[in-house]
């Protein structure tokens, strides 16, 4: 399975209105639940209203569309880069999945998927 290398720095926030997120920014993840309203940004576009900041991630994204039919795809690198030490964030969208890591376990992540049989491009 092929994994693309998303070329940004990311920080996962916490907001307190969906008008604080800037639809203009190339990639974000916004979701809302009765409890939160979460924000998954580019940092340069981060709210300066947000009322919680994890910065600091950097993402893959499975270069497939993924059939929702298919089992274990995040399970296997999740578990992978588990074995590796790794903490990760996940989004899904509709067709694909993308893979958050901090910046200084990028490169180890990588490394570690590659040698799992995984492309990084």
């Amino acid at each position: 399975m092929e994994l693309q290398k998303i070329e940004c720095v990311f920080n996962i926030c916490k907001i307190s209105s969906v008008m604080q997120a800037d639809l203009t920014c190339r990639f974000m993840f916004l979701s809302k639940t009765a409890d939160e309203i979460s924000l998954v940004c580019e940092a340069e576009y981060t709210p300066s209203e947000a009322t919680a900041i994890e910065p600091g991630w950097k993402a893959l994204k499975i270069s497939d569309v993924l059939d929702f039919g298919m089992i274990g795809v995040i399970a296997n690198i999740s578990n992978i880069l588990a074995e590796a030490k790794i903490c990760i964030f996940v989004v899904s969208t509709y067709n694909t999945d993308y893979i958050f890591m901090k910046i200084e376990d990028y490169d180890k992540g990588i490394q570690a998927l590659i040698s799992n049989g995984y492309t990084v491009v």
